[in-house]
C-alpha cells in the first residue's frame, strides 16, 4: 500500500494545484484505479487511504503544495506544456506606425473553420501590438459570387462570438466612387487601358506575349472608352479595364490582368446603381493602401494576386504591406465549401447554416464548441505556409479541456424502457454530484419510495439488453439483477452498496424515474435525433449551457420548450 499512498499524494497535489488548493477525493480515486488495475479489489481500504491523504494535502498552504509537487517533475512539466502558447512576433513592425490587419470575407456564405485561421491571427496580432483589426466585406463580384444579404450581420455575429474586436468596418459595394477615382488616375498615367477585344482574341495575343490593339491608345481615347463603360454604350462583356504589366511575364496570369468590368446583375445592397464593378485584385489593392493595412495574412494560394497588386502599388508609388502566407486549414468532419453549403441550404438538404453536418462557425457554436477552443487551436497551428487538416478528435479534445470543468452532470436516457424493480426496501436515496471535482456545486437528490417493495425506473434499452442475467448498478442508487421474461424486462433488487458493484465488476447504468423526468431529444452530428428522457432538473438550465449527460457525452442546451440539446462530443 506504500506505492498507492505515494500515488495518492502525487495525484492529490496535482488536483489541488489545478483547483485552488483543494483536491477532490473522487478524482484521486479514479487516477489510482487507472494506474493500479487490481486496486478495485481493495476499494474500501484504498478509499480510506485517499480520504486521509486528500484531507492532509488540502490542509497545506498553496506554497507547500507547489513545493511538494516538485518531487514529481513530470507533473510540473505537464503544467508547463499547458501554459498558453502565443504567436511569433511580426516582422518589420515600424515605430510610430499602427499595426493594422484585415479580414476580408465575401458575404456569399457563412464563415467556417477554415475562415477562423486568418481571423484569429489578424485579431491576435492587432491586440498584441495595440493595433486595429479591420473587417472589410468584399462584395463586388455579384455575377460570380452573389452576396447573401443576411451574411453581413451573420459574419459580424460570428466575429463577436469569437471575441474579435472590430476596430474598423468597410463594405466595398459602398466604395465604388473611390475605385472609379483610382481607375481614372491609372488611365491618365498610362498604367491602365480599356480593352474591347473579344476574349478569345485577347487570350490568343497574351498567350503569344503580344499586346492587344487597345493597349497603346492615348489616355484621352481610353478615358472616352471609360465614360462609355459607365454610360451604357458598352454592354456586358464588351469592355474591360486592364492594368498594364509585363506582357512577356513568364506567368500568363500576370500579363495585363483585368481590373474592372461591366456587370448588370442587381446587387442585393445597391441594386443597379452601378454598372462597372472592380475585380478582386483592383479593389483589394486600393483598399489595403487607403486603410493603411500593414500586415496581410492570407493563404499562400494568393501569391499570384500579390504579384498582380504590386503593379498598382508601383504605379502609385505606394509601399506594399508585409505579407504572411499561411496554409489552407481543413477539418475531417464537416463541410467547408461555401458553394456546397449554400446549395444544400437552398435545396433543403441542410436544415440551415448551422446544420451539425457543416463545418461553419455557427454550426460548431450550436454544437457547443467554445470560441476559446477555436482560438487555442489556431494559435497552436500557428501562421505557417503549410496545409493542415484537423481531425474532429483534435477539436473535441481541445474543447473538452475547456468545458469539462464547467459542465455539470445529468442523466439522459436515450431509447428509454421503463422497468419494474422488485424486492426493494421501503426507501432508497440517491445523491448524485453535479460535478465530481466540485462538490461545492451541490447534488441532485432523489428519494425512491417503494410500494409493496416495488418501483419503476427508466433505463436505456441497450443497457438492459447487454446486462440480462447480470448484476448491474444504477449509478448512485442500487444494485440489481436484470432479467427478461416473456419479452419483458424486469429487475430484482440486490443491494445498495457501491462497493458490492465494484467488487463484482458490475456495469454502471444511468437512469431516471418516471415522475421526475421529461421527454427530450439530442440532435446528433449527422442531424439525426436521439429521443429519450432527461432529469426534470434540466428544465431549470439556461439555453447555451454546456452540460454532460453521463455515459452519453457533452451537449449544449438549445431549447427548454421543448427540451432540445445538440451533441458536442464524448
Amino acid at each position: 500500500m506504500d506505492k498507492i499512498k505515494e500515488s495518492a499524494i502525487k495525484y492529490a497535489l496535482f488536483n489541488a494545484i489545478q483547483y485552488n488548493g483543494k483536491a477532490n477525493i473522487g478524482s484521486v480515486i479514479g487516477r489510482i484505479f487507472a494506474e493500479f488495475t487490481d486496486a478495485k479489489l481493495n476499494a474500501k481500504e484504498i478509499q480510506k487511504i485517499v480520504i486521509e491523504v486528500v484531507t492532509e494535502v488540502n490542509s497545506w498552504s498553496n506554497e507547500k503544495q507547489k513545493e511538494e509537487i516538485k518531487k514529481w517533475p513530470e507533473l510540473v512539466e505537464i503544467k508547463k506544456v499547458e501554459e498558453k502558447k502565443t504567436l511569433p512576433p511580426l516582422k518589420n513592425v515600424k515605430k510610430d506606425v499602427m499595426v493594422k490587419t484585415r479580414f476580408a470575407p465575401n458575404p456569399d456564405g457563412p464563415l467556417h473553420m477554415g475562415s477562423a485561421e486568418p481571423i484569429i491571427f489578424c485579431d491576435e496580432y492587432a491586440k498584441m501590438y495595440d493595433g486595429h483589426f479591420i473587417l472589410r466585406f468584399e462584395d463586388t463580384s455579384a455575377d460570380v459570387k452573389p452576396p447573401i444579404i443576411e451574411m453581413y450581420d451573420k459574419i459580424i455575429n460570428d466575429l463577436e462570438w469569437l471575441r474579435v474586436k472590430i476596430d474598423e468596418k468597410y463594405i466595398q459595394s459602398d466604395r465604388l466612387e473611390i475605385y472609379y477615382k483610382y481607375a481614372v488616375e491609372l488611365i491618365k498615367k498610362g498604367a491602365a487601358y480599356i480593352c474591347i477585344c473579344p476574349s478569345e482574341l485577347f487570350k490568343s495575343l497574351y498567350m503569344a506575349k503580344k499586346p492587344c490593339p487597345c493597349r497603346n491608345l492615348s489616355p484621352n481615347e481610353q478615358l472616352k472608352r471609360w465614360e462609355d463603360m459607365l454610360n451604357g454604350t458598352y454592354k456586358k462583356g464588351d469592355a474591360v479595364v486592364r492594368i498594364k504589366t509585363n506582357i512577356e511575364h513568364p506567368n500568363p496570369a500576370i500579363r495585363d490582368w483585368p481590373a474592372l468590368r461591366i456587370s448588370t446583375r442587381s446587387h442585393p445592397r445597391v441594386k443597379r446603381k452601378y454598372r462597372v464593378w472592380p475585380l478582386y485584385n483592383f479593389s483589394c489593392a486600393i483598399d489595403d493602401h487607403l486603410m493603411k493595412v500593414t500586415h496581410i495574412i492570407r493563404g499562400k494560394e494568393h501569391e499570384v494576386n500579390g504579384t498582380r497588386q504590386k503593379w498598382i502599388y508601383d504605379y502609385m508609388n505606394w509601399e506594399y504591406p508585409e505579407i504572411i502566407n499561411i496554409g489552407r486549414l481543413g477539418i475531417e468532419a464537416g463541410i467547408l465549401s461555401k458553394s456546397k453549403i449554400r446549395a444544400g441550404v437552398e435545396n433543403g438538404t441542410f436544415t440551415g447554416w448551422d446544420d451539425p453536418r457543416l463545418g461553419t462557425l455557427c454550426a460548431l457554436r450550436k454544437r457547443g464548441i467554445q470560441p476559446e477552443t477555436i482560438r487555442d487551436i489556431m494559435i497552436q497551428v500557428g501562421p505557417k505556409p503549410i496545409n493542415a487538416t484537423l481531425s474532429w478528435g483534435n477539436i473535441a479534445a481541445a474543447n473538452k479541456k475547456i468545458v469539462e470543468p464547467k459542465a455539470n452532470r445529468y442523466f439522459f436516457v436515450n431509447n428509454p424502457v421503463e422497468i419494474k424493480v422488485t424486492g426493494l426496501p421501503n426507501i432508497l436515496t440517491a445523491k448524485l454530484a453535479l460535478h465530481p471535482d466540485h462538490p461545492d456545486r451541490g447534488y441532485r437528490e432523489y428519494i425512491i419510495k417503494s410500494i409493496k417493495g416495488e418501483t419503476n425506473v427508466i433505463v436505456p434499452r441497450k443497457d438492459l439488453e447487454e446486462n440480462i442475467g447480470k448484476l448491474a448498478r444504477l449509478m448512485g442508487l442500487m444494485n440489481l439483477i436484470i432479467e427478461q421474461e416473456e419479452g419483458k424486462f424486469i429487475a430484482k433488487f440486490n443491494s445498495k452498496e457501491h462497493q458490492v458493484a465494484r467488487e463484482k465488476g458490475a456495469n454502471f447504468l444511468h437512469w431516471v424515474i418516471p415522475d421526475k423526468s421529461e421527454e427530450a431529444y439530442v440532435v446528433m452530428p449527422d442531424a439525426t435525433k436521439s429521443f429519450g428522457r432527461v432529469e426534470s432538473l434540466c428544465t431549470k438550465l439556461n439555453v447555451d449551457n454546456i452540460i454532460q449527460f453521463e455515459r452519453f457525452g457533452f451537449v449544449r442546451v438549445d431549447s427548454l420548450t421543448p427540451l432540445i440539446y445538440y451533441y458536442a462530443h464524448n
